[in-house]
């Protein structure tokens, strides 16, 4: 007979005695099960204890947490958050060096803790932590215990951000400020900054005084990739909470040399952050790609005749205006503007808006001589052979606007700092041709970016290399093969081989849920990472899950997860935004990785497992595997690649002896029926 429900097998220690191993009722008040805890190593003053888990971060059980405790779990006996929170104040305020470095030591790891936090935040904790930092007494050691710990305590929002004096800004500044730091009190002092901008409008202020992004950037430079991210991730704070006026990227070499092609891969953390300044960045560019000309500005009148000037040197205008206006009608013409009386009607279309503008004038000031010269050949050329500058730049802005999905921010990350130069490459590359020629270079554009070059050079190499025969290569090829495999009989066979190849992907997505899968747990960067693992029964009947303390090698035994979900109480599984971890985490809505990797699965009677795949490939294995289980159709990408993959290499195994054979339309017809069916085979 199983144990009741509320029943939990557990083992408690204390130092320098025998565990006790009991049965925890979660009905009794757990004060009552502390005082009988006691009562049995014979401890007096239960009310100054509490219990705490032996292992992984030890985190307080309170009444609220206790319903997490699983059966054999071990438990310690400790002093209670208030006692402890007490003791640690007092000797982090000694005199003895060595004393105050193990207080502050144990204090950071125990401020991750919330009921020891909410403990030693009412004793004014806080306050004494931050008149430590500003003292600028510690060093080393002692005070990257201190700043871990302070962030820890302010993390938990029990605290206003607002109440931060500006002394502890500035000394926090400082260290971030300094040539020559501990690495680790540069980390947190970056963390801090970070946290005190996203936090508070009034702290982003005076952070913004004392720190800019000029002298972040040094801090990307170095070969520590958790200092590079904290620096981005302030980098990515102060842009968020700046003016308008006052947003822009200043760090693209740094970024691309050190970062983006460095000689180590790209953590998680570091390609979420990337991601958020790729975002921010991209905010700027929609602006400018969906706002209109005015042409009553004067302002953005002058960038045009900007334009020109730059193009025909500042030729002596003559003094008539209807001479001058003849002249300009010119200019603009062999500019390449549709309106050669007001080019400033070109840029009212949206997009590409002012972005085109700010793209020509780029390429005009920064090479110079390429757009003179460009420029003076279009006007030696004959009104049929017009090499159009204007309307080519404005139409390649938007052509790269949509290919790249400005707005949408699905960008590559290597492209996010070369947009600019991108623009400017392609109107040299294909040398301002005229519209007739812009599909093809769509499709140059979108092949070369398929190929995932790693930096710009790369990218110029395979434009080069998709030249206009080229194309013209691969479309046929294409069309070739597409053509044979639009016949009626193919699509026939497809039809047929079809089923056969979906079961085989449905047995490799149940086969890879029974092998399992190792799941990250969602909480603060910070602190240490929390894995949890989830296979599927050999039956397909059970869904086995449990935690752990470290990411695994190779599968997990059944026995060592203690949860399971039966696979007919599994009502749906939802995904994305419908996951309700994502509702519940306001902060992770803005993370979209997170959100295209989130799925919950919903069984009876109310209740919900949620994951969080740790790629996309882990996504499309577990979302169709339980979409199989429930007999529902498999729709990820993944399935709709394999299946493609599958039936080709199939139809093309069955169809090897038909090769350089015409297949027909239609079948043959059936022959007449004979006249007699009386006749016989001589086997003689």
């Amino acid at each position: 007979m199983p144990p009741p429900a509320d029943i939990v097998k557990v083992a408690i220690e204390w130092p320098g005695a025998n565990a006790q191993l009991i049965e925890m009722d979660q009905k009794r008040p757990l004060s009552s099960i502390i005082r009988e805890v006691c009562d049995g190593w014979s401890l007096s003053g239960s009310e100054q204890f509490a219990l705490r888990y032996a292992d992984g971060p030890q985190l307080y059980i309170t009444e609220q947490s206790r319903g997490e405790i699983k059966n054999g779990t071990i438990l310690r006996l400790a002093i209670s958050p208030a006692r402890a929170a007490r003791q640690l104040l007092e000797r982090i305020q000694s005199h003895g060096i060595d004393a105050r470095l193990e207080a502050l030591k144990e204090l950071a790891k125990l401020s991750a803790d919330p009921t020891f936090a909410t403990e030693f935040i009412n004793m004014e904790g806080i306050g004494t932590l931050a008149r430590l930092v500003e003292s600028g007494t510690h060093f080393g050691e002692m005070l990257a215990f201190t700043l871990t710990a302070f962030l820890e305590l302010m993390d938990h929002g029990i605290v206003s951000w607002d109440l931060i004096s500006l002394s502890f800004i500035k000394q926090i500044a400082g260290y971030v400020n300094q040539p020559m730091v501990d690495v680790s009190i540069l980390q947190r002092s970056l963390a801090i900054l970070e946290s005190m901008v996203l936090n508070s409008h009034s702290l982003y202020h005076r952070v913004a005084q004392e720190i800019t992004v000029g002298q972040l950037i040094g801090h990307l430079q170095v070969s520590n990739q958790e200092i590079q991210t904290y620096a981005i991730a302030l980098i990515n704070a102060l842009f968020l909470k700046a003016p308008e006026d006052r947003r822009q990227v200043s760090a693209q070499h740094p970024l691309h040399t050190h970062v983006i092609r460095g000689n180590r891969p790209i953590k998680a953390e570091m390609a979420h952050q990337l991601y958020v300044l790729q975002v921010l960045t991209f905010n700027l560019l929609e602006e400018r790609m969906m706002t209109k000309m005015d042409p009553n500005d004067q302002a953005q009148r002058d960038i045009i005749f900007e334009l020109r000037r730059i193009a025909f040197d500042g030729e002596n205008d003559p003094t008539g205006t209807e001479k001058r206006k003849a002249m300009y009608t010119k200019d603009y013409k062999m500019l390449g503007f549709t309106n050669h009386v007001n080019p400033a009607m070109d840029f009212t279309q949206t997009p590409p808006g002012m972005l085109a503008l700010d793209n020509m004038l780029y390429l005009a000031k920064v090479h110079q001589d390429t757009y003179i010269r460009i420029v003076l050949e279009n006007s030696s050329r004959e009104d049929k052979h017009e090499c159009p500058f204007g309307r080519c730049a404005i139409e390649l802005t938007r052509m790269l606007c949509e290919i790249l999905q400005v707005g949408e921010f699905q960008l590559p990350i290597i492209f996010l700092f070369y947009l600019y130069s991108l623009i400017e490459f392609i109107c040299v590359y294909v040398c301002l041709k005229p519209e007739q020629v812009m599909q093809v270079v769509r499709e140059q554009i979108t092949r070369a970016l398929a190929m995932k070059p790693s930096s710009l050079d790369q990218l110029k190499n395979k434009l080069r290399g998709l030249n206009y025969s080229e194309i013209l290569r691969l479309r046929q090829s294409e069309r070739m093969s597409q053509d044979d495999f639009q016949s009626p009989p193919i699509i026939e066979l497809r039809e047929r081989i079809q089923p056969e190849i979906l079961e085989l992907i449905k047995q490799q997505r149940l086969n890879r849920l029974c092998e399992g899968s190792c799941f990250r747990k969602l909480g603060n960067r910070r602190r240490q990472e929390k894995f949890w693992f989830c296979r599927l029964s050999l039956n397909h009947k059970v869904l086995h899950y449990g935690d752990l303390d470290e990411s695994p090698q190779g599968e997990v035994p059944f026995e060592l997860l203690s949860d399971k979900i039966p696979v007919s109480d599994i009502k749906s599984v939802v995904t994305g935004k419908d996951c309700p971890h994502m509702k519940e985490k306001s902060a992770l809505k803005q993370n979209k990785e997170v959100l295209e990797l989130a799925f919950s699965v919903l069984y009876d009677p109310d209740e919900t497992l949620n994951f969080v795949a740790p790629n996309k490939y882990e996504y499309c294995i577990w979302t169709d595997g339980l979409c199989a289980l429930l007999g529902r159709e498999m729709g990820s990408d993944l399935t709709r690649s394999d299946l493609d993959t599958l039936i080709s290499m199939e139809m093309k195994l069955r169809l090897l002896d038909l090769e350089n054979i015409t297949i027909p339309e239609a079948p043959p017809p059936v022959p007449k029926e004979p006249s007699s069916y009386n006749f016989t085979y001589n086997y003689s």
